[in-house]
């Protein structure tokens, strides 16, 4: 098992070796697996620039850049993603 030892307790390790429990090779930099929680970030960015001051334009900016957002680019949400 070549893990990071800070995520692998060794107990563990050493049951699923015994048990002969086949584990995953997981690379430690794996993408995000939540890609809808990246969408609303990016609709959060891009509802937050157009700097809505009340409700109504908070929905319509909601709904307009909701729209924009095309299809190709859910593909590419977990590779893609920056938080910043």
């Amino acid at each position: 098992m070549d893990n990071d030892p800070k995520h692998t307790s060794k107990v563990v390790a050493k049951w699923l070796k015994d048990n002969k429990v086949k584990v995953l090779e997981w690379p430690s930099q794996s993408p995000d697996l939540k890609p809808i929680e990246n969408l609303w970030a990016e609709l959060k960015r891009r509802v937050r620039a157009g700097r809505p001051i009340n409700l109504a334009q908070l929905h319509q900016l909601c709904q307009e850049e909701w729209a924009k957002i095309q299809p190709n680019y859910w593909g590419k949400l977990p590779e893609t993603f920056d938080p910043s």
